[in-house]
């Protein structure tokens, strides 16, 4: 029985269709790495950081009420006591406003004392039987509103007198005057800085840190035998330092850590001198030196490839560095012993794909199905 011409082209269409398919895809060819097993190992590190000596405590002074600078006592690096004036405002305006505060401070005691006497009166009018009780309560109670009217007085005029005393701005400690941030003829804002003042009191050298040293900063400084010494430019014996303050955040703009390290009185360094800060933590046991080439960044932390001999898949492990030795990173913490790890071509390389050992015969591709 013969078959339609229809069905004849319809089949052969199909079987066109089944022929010029795609093909499933070839599997990935394997990558050739190169390897290494990491061992524990002890490593010496000595870091240098620029610094500048700073005081401890460094106020930027302000008037506490608005005005125009009048005078301007200090210049800038002059030596201050505590309790001098620094800056004067003129005070015309605050005098004016400290007599209207003392005129209504009179006003309202004469108002009050008027009432105090009429008071007296009508509590012997009282007695005679000549007001009823109701009008000797009105009176009290208006005596009662004049005192309060009084004391308010009384307070507005200690306030406007103190705003008066403003206007000389003082020195709160003993010490050097550091910046000069307003000139006579300049009008001021209360709080405005206008002058910078550092104390007298122990120093402290202030530099930064990258963040991948924070943390080997801040376990070594627990251990009696690390410290910190600090080189000051034109002086040949270094000062010793402690570490007094690490910054938990990093700066925005060069991602370091801001550290200060206390170098005592130190009377001899002078504020804003260039030093140098030495780091030596000494020997570290039980870390692990791996190439610089094997450490890539992964959500901010840096990262190894850790190879599974088993399956020969790759692994992306999280680890903490201590810094640099020559070409190698020093790696605090993440890795243990015996693990092998990738040393080359990191940044080409995915979680669980499949490798094979640099050198090593590739794996015999599987037989295409006819």
């Amino acid at each position: 029985m013969s078959r339609p011409v229809g069905a004849w082209v319809v089949l052969v269409t199909l079987g066109a269709l089944v022929a010029c398919g795609p093909k499933p895809a070839p599997p990935a060819p394997e990558r050739a790495v190169r390897t290494m097993v990491v061992e524990t190992v002890a490593a010496g590190q000595v870091f240098e950081y620029a610094a500048d000596v700073r005081a401890r405590t460094e106020s930027r002074l302000g008037f506490r009420v608005p005005g125009k600078v009048l005078q301007r006592k200090v210049s800038l690096g002059d030596r201050v006591k505590a309790g001098q004036v620094l800056m004067r405002l003129d005070g015309q305006d605050l005098a004016l406003a400290a007599e209207a505060a003392n005129a209504a401070l009179r006003a309202a005691r004469s108002n009050r004392d008027q009432l105090a006497a009429d008071l007296k009166r009508f509590r012997e009018l009282k007695a005679q039987g000549f007001i009823s009780g109701a009008e000797l309560e009105r009176r009290e109670v208006a005596l009662a509103a004049a005192q309060a009217q009084w004391e308010q007085a009384q307070a507005q005029a200690k306030a406007q007198r103190n705003q008066a005393d403003y206007g000389d701005l003082e020195a709160d400690a003993a010490g050097l005057i550091t910046s000069v941030d307003a000139e006579p003829g300049t009008v001021v804002a209360a709080g405005t800085p206008v002058l910078r003042l550092a104390h007298d009191g122990p120093r402290d050298v202030v530099f930064q840190v990258p963040e991948h040293q924070v943390a080997l900063l801040r376990r070594q400084l627990k251990n009696e035998s690390a410290g910190l010494q600090v080189r000051i430019w034109g002086r040949e014996e270094p000062l010793p330092a402690t570490l007094r303050e690490l910054a938990e955040s990093a700066d925005p703009v060069t991602r370091t850590f801001l550290v200060k390290a206390d170098i005592g009185r130190a009377d001899e360094v002078k504020l804003g001198q260039t030093a140098t800060v030495v780091f030596n933590p000494g020997k570290l046991s039980g870390v692990v030196k791996v190439p610089m080439s094997a450490v890539f960044e992964s959500q901010g932390r840096p990262h190894v490839w850790v190879l599974s001999p088993s399956t020969m898949t790759l692994k992306a492990q999280a680890v903490e560095v201590g810094g640099a030795d020559g070409n190698e990173v020093v790696v605090l913490s993440g890795l243990s012993p015996k693990q092998e790890i990738v040393t080359a071509g990191t940044h080409v390389l995915a979680a669980n794909q499949k490798v094979r050992r640099f050198g090593a015969a590739p794996a015999a591709a599987p037989a295409a199905s006819r």
